[in-house]
Formats: structure tokens, sequence, C-alpha cells
């Protein structure tokens, strides 16, 4: 599709060069949510060493919480890291739904985001109540025991008006709203009832603020929320922003930026509790297609910060990212891996983002083109594969050489279909834990902690720094390597992407798409005016009965001068609209761009369910 300024070229990078098979690591990522499930595991569960585990989980609080995931090598459902995984799973999917599709992936991320957003619904009976956690980090750790066998205390613990839980309740909005739009066209009453749940949630953590680990305290020794909610206010607003349009959540975006942080802090990580620099690059694809409406100025403050976070991944900024001699980032010891992949994905959507507007980030230390973020971004991936000092996989069963002896409770113990006998709780450390050798179950996809900051690696059971996996460490890296095997082809990712359907077989008739309508012209009047409209359909689906278009109209500036101040009228609109910036009853240039130089075009997109758009130019100056 083409991109916004017709004279953009998306420079291609050499990945079939890299030696790595990125839809093999696509697919492994993906298989290792298998390996994490609880609850009752369905009849095509692929990780076949696994069984039900957790099948009276809410039972002592009067509710079923069945299902979900254990976050890492525990069996303890934490609910701010899951929902984080969540949202980045979905994230990865909205931007690369169709790589994933074309890689044959599609239908098992959908199934990944499903299993836990089915347990998030659970998890929040009511509007005002969400339950965060189930399990007991403390007695959980003091076992180790597979999840089948489990003996440790199961209770259940929740936010409510009375223990509030902001960051919590924001974050699992958040994944929610994402969600919505990942099941969009594939599963519409699905995602409507994500989107509704994520409505009341924010409502929630908006009204009844309070940090979630102060009324879960059991939570502080695992999953403090050391950067409080503020984030997460904001990163949910961002989201039901994304998958609603609704001006309400722009305007908690622009009314409440500067408050809660979004425009203030300059971030040098990403992750499960700081969503500061998440929240900051998702507000900037707002900002370069067009939809900032009167809060633009303050939006341009948010990417101002999310720049200054990727000029520091790109080695350009004023302060960079600590990296190994390897070449991998570097931020702490404990589970590096979860901020390499977070910052890579960023920096990953931004390259497609800023190539799709035609331009470049301003760094401190020089330019960055699109394709040199997207360059950072592979060189992490690459590490993570095995392009180190070490020529480790860091991937459990990916290449030839990974991490055999990982710290996770389910792998280390003989499936329970191999040896049923019951595992006690200090009997696994004393059988299991302790032994040196291979896990007798691979947890294949599994990315575990990684390096220090030497590039240093002991693959140990007892390392639990740098051998226990989590699941936020895979959801934003199944993104990278969707995009990375897909390609640079047509991307455009400032314009509206419906995902394909993992399964196109109809149980019921629908009614055939109408013809597309002819491309529609408007040519340059005898009066000598240079724009020339031209609008055509690029696009058509069937949604609940009814046939919807999306158009492509292109600005032509066809004078031997620079167009400055264009205005648009446009009537007979009746859906959403990509690509302009509007103010008042007149539609202008998106903020990033301030003139149409001779000859060139701009490109915006708009859908609905009826004959093109009456597209007319009210007013330009010509310099």
């Amino acid at each position: 599709m083409a991109s916004f300024i017709c004279c953009v070229f998306l420079l291609l990078l050499p990945f079939a060069s890299a030696g790595h098979d990125y839809a093999a690591a696509l697919n492994k990522g993906i298989l290792f949510y298998e390996a994490q499930r609880s609850g009752y595991l369905p009849r095509d569960q692929r990780i076949n060493w696994r069984a039900n585990s957790g099948l009276e989980d809410g039972k002592a609080n009067g509710i079923d919480l069945v299902g979900g995931y254990y976050d890492a090598g525990d069996n303890v459902k934490f609910g701010l890291p899951m929902a984080f995984t969540i949202t980045m799973m979905s994230w990865s999917i909205v931007e690369y739904g169709r790589q994933m599709a074309a890689a044959g992936e599609l239908g098992h991320a959908l199934e990944a985001v499903k299993w836990g957003t089915d347990y998030l619904i659970k998890a929040h009976p009511e509007p005002n109540v969400l339950y965060g956690e189930v399990g007991d980090g403390n007695t959980d750790h003091y076992c180790w025991q597979r999840p089948e066998d489990m003996t440790t205390s199961r209770k259940a613990y929740r936010i409510d008006v009375n223990n509030p839980g902001s960051d919590l309740a924001g974050e699992t909005a958040a994944a929610m709203a994402a969600a919505s739009m990942v099941f969009r066209h594939s599963n519409p009453a699905y995602s409507d009832e994500l989107l509704n749940h994520a409505k009341q949630l924010f409502e929630f953590a908006d009204k009844y603020r309070g940090k979630y680990d102060s009324s879960i305290t059991v939570a502080q020794k695992y999953y403090r929320s050391y950067s409080g909610y503020a984030d997460e206010l904001l990163w949910a607003a961002a989201w039901l922003y994304h998958a609603t349009n609704e001006q309400y959540y722009l305007n908690y975006l622009g009314n409440n930026g500067d408050a809660l942080g979004g425009t203030g802090w300059a971030m040098s990580e990403f992750g499960w509790d700081v969503k500061y620099a998440g929240v900051q690059v998702l507000v900037s694809k707002f900002l370069m297609q067009g939809r900032g409406a009167h809060h633009s100025p303050v939006l341009q403050k948010f990417q101002q910060k999310a720049e200054y976070f990727l000029c520091a991944c790109a080695g350009k900024g004023g302060r960079n990212l600590q990296k190994t001699p390897g070449g991998l980032i570097f931020r702490q010891r404990w589970n590096n891996m979860q901020f390499v992949t977070s910052a890579s994905f960023l920096a990953t959507v931004y390259s497609d983002y800023v190539a799709s507007a035609g331009r470049s980030l301003s760094c401190a230390a020089g330019n960055v083109p699109s394709s040199e973020l997207l360059a950072f971004a592979k060189s992490q991936v690459d590490y993570i594969l095995g392009d180190n000092p070490r020529a480790t996989s860091y991937m459990v069963g990916y290449g030839n050489n990974y991490p055999r002896q990982v710290h996770h409770r389910a792998s280390s113990i003989v499936s329970i279909k191999v040896d049923s006998k019951f595992v006690g709780c200090r009997e696994g450390y004393a059988t299991w834990y302790s032994r040196k050798g291979s896990d007798p179950n691979l947890l294949v996809g599994a990315l575990v902690g990684g390096p220090d900051a030497y590039d240093n690696f002991a693959d140990e059971r007892d390392n639990y720094e740098q051998t226990e996996p989590a699941t936020y460490n895979n959801a934003p890296l199944i993104g990278i390597l969707a995009r990375l095997h897909g390609g640079n082809g047509g991307l455009n990712q400032l314009l509206p992407v419906v995902l394909p359907k993992p399964q196109p077989v109809q149980s019921h008739p629908l009614p055939k798409p109408l013809p597309a309508p002819v491309t529609k012209t408007t040519p340059a009047p005898a009066n000598g005016s240079p724009i020339l409209v031209e609008q055509k359909s690029t696009a058509s689906w069937v949604a609940k009965g009814k046939v919807y278009y999306r158009y492509s109209t292109i600005i032509t500036n066809k004078s031997g001068k620079t167009v400055k101040n264009l205005k648009l009228s446009i009537a007979k609109l009746y859906g959403p609209l990509w690509g302009l910036s509007r103010s008042g009853g007149a539609y202008s240039l998106p903020t990033w761009l301030n003139s149409l130089a001779a000859g060139k075009s701009l490109e915006f997109v708009y859908i609905h369910s009826a004959s093109p758009a009456d597209v007319r130019v009210a007013g330009y100056t010509l310099e």
C-alpha cells in the first residue's frame, strides 16, 4: 500500500542473509505459551507433556478463576505481568498480524491471546472488582512442584473500591482494549465484550486511584509497582483511543499528558512495570496518522520523549542505553531479556511509522533513518537467536546450542504423563531442582533471562536470574519475528489494517461484496487550480451483514510551486478517516507535514459503507 508521501521508499534490509529462520522462531515463541497454560487444557494442546492444573482456582473465594497463564518458572498467576503480556501479544498482532498469517501462525497467536483474555474476563466479575493474583509467591517458592501436583495456597486476591489498584486495572483495561482490536474481524461479539470490560476497568482505575500492591501486598516481593499507576492510566487511555477512536480518550491523553508524566518522563526502559515509552510510541502513531486533533501540540511532546528513548536505543541519543560487548541491551542482571525484546519491539514499530510518514529521527548524534532503527531491532533478535560471543541461542529449542537446565518447575520435573507418582513440595527440590542434567521436558520457545553485562551465561537451574523464562519476554518478540520474516512488502503502519481471519471458512453465507466503486477523479478546474484529487476503493469486506470499503484518496500538487495552508472540505463521510488533521469543519495537512512540494502527493484513507465521500479543495496558498 502506498505511503503517505509518494516519494518515500522503504530501505530493504538483507533479511535473507541473516542466517536465521524467523518463521521457525516465531512458531516456537508462540508455542511457549501452551506450556504456561493453567486450567483445563484443550484437545489441540501441542505441548503434550503438560496436563490440567489449578482446577480449583478461585473456589475458596466463590469465583471461577480457572485458566490463564503462569507468569514464569513458578505456579502463581500474577495479574499485572499477565495483562501486560496480553497487551504486547495483541500489539504484535495489531501491527504484524498479516505477516503472522503468511507464516501460518496467526491462528496460534489468536489462541494465545484468547487463553489470556478468557481468564481476564473471569477475573473481572463486577465493574469495580478485579482479581489480580491466584496463589502466593512465598509459599509457592518454598516448593518445587509441577503445576499438576500443586499443594501450595491457591488463595485469590482482588482489588475493589476500598482496596484500589489503578496500575493493575489500567493494564488490564489496556490488554482488553488491545485484544478487542485483534478479534474485531474474526470474532466481533467477543471483541465487543472485551471492549466493554476495558471501558469499565479504565473508569474503575481512574476513579478509585491507588497502587495495586498496597491492596494485594503479597505481590510486593515479586511484582511491585515501582512506577506507580500514572503510566498505566495513560497506557489504558491510549489503547482505548486506538480501539474506539472515541474523543473522550484522546481528551484524556491531551488533558492529562503533563500531569501523569507522559510528556515529561524520558525513559531508558519499557516493561511490565514502566509503560511510559510504550505510551509515547503509541501516541506518536496517532499523531502521525493525523488523529491528534487540537491535542496535537501535547501529543508532540509525547513524541519527543518517544524519540529520546529510540535515539538512546540506536546509540545516537544524549544518554544511550548500556550494551554488552557483544551488542545486547543490558539493563539488569535478573531477566534482562525482557527489556531487550520490549525496546526492540518499540524500535521495530517506530521504524515502520516513520518510514510510512516519510521522515527519520533527529537525534543528538545525528539523524536515524527508519532502516537504522529496524537494523538495531534485528541485531538484538539475532543476538537472542545465537549471533553472540557464546554462540548460544537464548530461545529454548531454537538452534543447536540453547539452555538445557531452565529454571522452570514444569519442564524440570518428569511429566505426570510419563510418571504419575506425586512429587511433594520439598521432594521436588531434592530430586529435580538439584539434578545436574537436561530438563526432561523441552520448554520449546521459552526466552530465558539471558547473559550478564559481559555476555557471560551459566546454564544452571539454580541460576534463576539468567535461566528463568517469562511470558512477557516472548510477547514483544513474536511481533518482531513476524516483521523480520515478512520483510517490507507494502508496509504502511499508519493505515488501518484489517487482520485476515485465521479460518476463512464461514458457517453461514454472507452477502457478497458489492463491486468496488470506480476511481473518482476531481481534475484541476479550468480556473487554474493546481490540486488534483483522486479516489479509489482499495479493499472491501462484510461485517455484520454490511459491506464496508476502504478508500484511498491521493491529493497531488500539479503546480510548480509549494502548496501551503491546504484546506479540504469532505462531505458524505460516514466513517473514520486517517491521515489528515481536522480543525473545525475543515481538514488540513497532517501535523507532521507543513506543506506539499511541487509535484508531490499525500494520501489519506477512510472507511465507510457508502460510495466515495465528496472531497473538495476549500483553500490553499502557493509559495
